[in-house]
């Protein structure tokens, strides 16, 4: 098969789909990988790194396009890069379309089978391509947020772990998920005094087993996220519905209420965010002040740390990967149902029921999408 890897161009996006050794892997095995100069050059891998690793060097995104048969991206494909997909290009990244008509719209026109790192499934129903990334996000939400505390930031001034004789900062996390305990973990290792909430109760019974006492749990009932909120120096936001719309889970008049200089790290941004108040930035421009409080909503965090995060990835991706270059994307679909559940576009139609309710269209089931080819 023919695999693409073009170089990401959003806001300061340093990922690459492949690394040199996911490279040497597909190269092995007989495959053609063609890469655009200079993808992973921010990161530590040269072109001669590629090269090495058996891979073809093309000097744009638009002959990696032509060439290739798999498209590996990290990012979903911005609106110059959906204008390249055909209807016998396979996608695979992140997509996150729920909050995203016009990728959904582009992507349906193109013809091509798009499949989500997000929606992609294991045995026990997790999300094992979306976990790395949310491992990073939620530690760098706590690394984030406390560079929003500082005064010169916008922030209370207030030093997350504080200082023998004065109380460290307040960090309410919102969610129990895999961004929630990485948040957490970090934030009481920074000393902060952490509230953790969740619908879940058996999340949170599992937080208790890991944190004990360092860390107090809440169910997450309007009165309970209405006093973490109000009381927090920091708050996370780290809610997420498979596939779907963030529910806005903090109104802006809660936001109003807040302490002034108080920060909101809206980990959720992907999906559309859970605070009322939310609008999505860029690493060039990540904050912005609403009612008097900071928000920080990135919508590519790891990408902040983009050689870490690239390993994260492609160690979770690259068995997905050959599976789909070696049995071709629809019998690869075919043969495992986890992978299935990450088809979102198919032939023109849209197979992810959660964006068709978000955004009110039609859908037809993945594996309908592959009885019908």
């Amino acid at each position: 098969m023919k695999i693409g890897v073009p170089k990401e161009i959003k806001n300061h996006e340093y990922r690459v789909g492949l690394t040199p050794a996911s490279v040497s892997e597909l190269t092995a095995r007989g495959h053609r990988v063609v890469v655009e100069t200079q993808a992973g050059a921010a990161i530590g891998f040269a072109d001669a790194d590629y090269r090495a690793a058996g891979a073809v060097i093309l000097p744009s995104a638009v002959e990696v396009f032509d060439q290739a048969e798999l498209i590996v991206k990290v990012k979903e494909p911005q609106a110059t890069e959906r204008a390249w997909l055909k209807p016998h290009h396979t996608l695979f990244t992140f997509l996150h379309l729920a909050p995203d008509p016009a990728q959904t719209r582009d992507l349906l026109a193109s013809g091509a089978l798009c499949i989500a790192y997000e929606t992609v499934t294991d045995g026990a129903g997790h999300l094992p391509l979306l976990a790395p990334m949310s491992e990073v996000a939620g530690r760098l939400a706590i690394q984030a947020g406390a560079h929003c505390l500082e005064q010169a930031q916008g922030g209370r001034g207030v030093l997350l772990g504080g200082v023998p004789g004065v109380e460290a900062a307040r960090v309410a996390v919102i969610g129990a998920g895999v961004v929630g305990r990485n948040a957490i973990a970090m934030a009481v290792g920074l000393g902060a005094e952490v509230t953790a909430l969740d619908r879940d109760i058996d999340a949170l019974r599992r937080l208790d087993e890991r944190f004990g006492n360092r860390i107090r749990t809440r169910l997450s009932t309007t009165q309970h996220l209405e006093t973490a909120v109000l009381e927090a120096d920091l708050v996370i936001g780290a809610v997420l519905i498979p596939g779907a719309t963030a529910p806005k889970l903090v109104s802006r008049e809660l936001v109003a209420r807040m302490q002034p200089g108080a920060v909101l790290v809206d980990v959720a941004i992907d999906q559309g965010g859970c605070f009322e108040t939310s609008r999505p930035t860029t690493h060039q421009d990540p904050t912005f002040v609403t009612e008097g409080v900071v928000h920080y909503c990135v919508a590519n965090m790891p990408g902040a740390v983009a050689r870490t995060a690239t390993l994260a990835l492609n160690n979770a991706t690259l068995p997905f990967v050959l599976a789909l270059a070696d049995k071709g994307p629809r019998q690869a679909l075919r043969d495992d149902p986890h992978l299935l559940d990450g088809l979102n576009v198919a032939a023109g139609q849209l197979c992810q029921q959660a964006v068709a309710e978000a955004q009110q269209l039609d859908f037809i089931a993945p594996v309908d999408t592959l009885v019908r080819s």
